[in-house]
């Protein structure tokens, strides 16, 4: 078995960071996307690639890019359904930013003729 690289390690150690929201006088939204994400299904090991996107308005704090691509890459072995995995990313993203809204769009390739786009949304409740 071949050793692990340097960058085995750090996805095998991944943790998404947050640092804080420098603009809190008004609303913006943060938008990114990943097209490389893959993992794999839970009842074929088949891999599934898919494109992840993310929007988010921040309230007091900002994903670090580093943490989310380590964490992105984290579920390349990871076998998980499509609804899972994408709702997944949502609730460590909300538990680590608590933003003031979000939503996970994962596109899916298109695998034994079905397209799946999942989508889930997060607003945070008005106080």
């Amino acid at each position: 078995m071949a050793e692990k690289m340097y960058g085995d390690h750090e996805i095998e150690n991944a943790k998404l960071e947050r640092f804080a929201n420098r603009t809190t006088h008004r609303d913006y939204e943060i938008e990114f996307s990943c097209p490389e994400f893959t993992c794999l299904c839970p009842r074929s090991g088949f891999p599934d690639f898919a494109t992840i996107h993310i929007t988010y308005t921040p309230d007091q704090w900002c994903v670090e890019l580093k943490s989310l691509k380590l964490y992105i890459n984290k579920f390349r072995d990871d076998r998980v359904f499509h609804e899972d995995v994408t709702n997944r990313i949502m609730d460590d993203l909300v538990g680590l930013l608590d933003p003031k809204s979000m939503t996970v769009v994962a596109d899916f390739n298109v695998r034994g003729n079905i397209h799946t786009l999942i989508t889930a949304t997060h607003s945070k409740a008005e106080s």
